[in-house]
């Protein structure tokens, strides 16, 4: 299947980057979010992250200029049903998921593939909502999504070949490397990552070490580029608890109980850079650690 729309329903941290790369490679894009200042918070930033690149010799100010050009928003989802590839990028909640799904099922084209960019939730469930499981995967980006090279790609129990193949495509004209997964509790990526965060909350829990101890431990000692702490601020407290009680829930194992101190973040509303305050306070400029 040739695709030349594609619908983006969430303007937030990852739809607003979907936006980006789809644009940059010459698809029509069409940006659906709830609120309007959401919408104009996206294209101001994309236009931002644009000329970034072009700062960087990454693109010509032409290219910038094309890719906005192939961006449009919209506050009505059903002005997203007749794209030929819809990649969903809401809350990381299945029941919000489920929703927007079935409010789009009456617009869609018989030829319109649906994804989610869902980090954990089951892919087969999430299409057997639909009316076209087969035409139905996970399109998982990473995030900051102009920059990370991987998409996961997450084949439901029914997902066919050809629409596997069309998605594919897509992953490859915008420059990106597809890593194939099998559709079980947070694919691959984040089965590996997001424990690995627990861990550094229960050390931190624990006492053995405080936020900066373990954020320069894992920097300077096993070479990572952010350590895992300063991480579960940048991806947002409350998405790696969801995650986290996906693969609790989802593999029955003790090993994958979110750590209690993670828990009292997000119940505090402390969610990381986005709120502002997380494992490090950004209140003032300069990331203080909070514990």
């Amino acid at each position: 299947m040739d695709i030349r729309t594609v619908g983006i329903v969430g303007a937030g941290q990852m739809g607003n980057g979907i936006a980006h790369v789809c644009a940059l490679a010459g698809y029509d894009v069409i940006l659906n979010d709830i609120s309007q200042e959401s919408l104009d918070r996206a294209l101001a930033l994309i236009g931002k992250n644009l000329d970034r690149q072009v700062s960087r010799g990454k693109i010509t100010e032409a290219e910038k200029a094309t890719a906005l050009g192939h961006i449009r928003t919209t506050l009505k989802l059903s002005d997203v049903g007749p794209s030929d590839l819809v990649i969903e990028a809401a809350t990381e909640r299945e029941t919000v998921k489920q929703a927007i799904f079935e409010d789009l099922l009456p617009h869609l084209k018989p030829t319109t593939i649906l994804t989610s960019n869902t980090s954990s939730i089951s892919i087969t469930r999430l299409a057997s909502r639909t009316d076209r499981p087969e035409k139905f995967m996970g399109f998982h980006f990473m995030n900051p999504v102009p920059v990370m090279q991987l998409v996961e790609l997450i084949r439901g129990i029914a997902t066919d070949e050809e629409t596997f193949k069309a998605c594919k495509s897509v992953v490859d004209r915008l420059g990106k490397t597809a890593a194939t997964a099998e559709d079980f509790p947070a694919f691959i990526v984040n089965r590996i990552l997001m424990p690995m965060i627990n861990e550094a909350v229960y050390t931190l829990y624990e006492g053995v070490g405080n936020v900066k101890s373990i954020d320069e431990s894992l920097k300077l000692g096993a070479n990572h580029p952010m350590g895992p702490l300063e991480l579960a601020d940048f991806i947002g407290l409350d998405t790696c608890l969801a995650i986290m009680n996906v693969l609790h829930d989802g593999l029955a194992d003790t090993k994958y109980r979110p750590c209690p101190l993670l828990t009292k973040y997000v119940e505090a509303g402390w969610l990381g850079r986005k709120t502002q305050r997380g494992f490090y306070d950004y209140r003032s400029g300069e990331p203080v650690p909070t514990r």
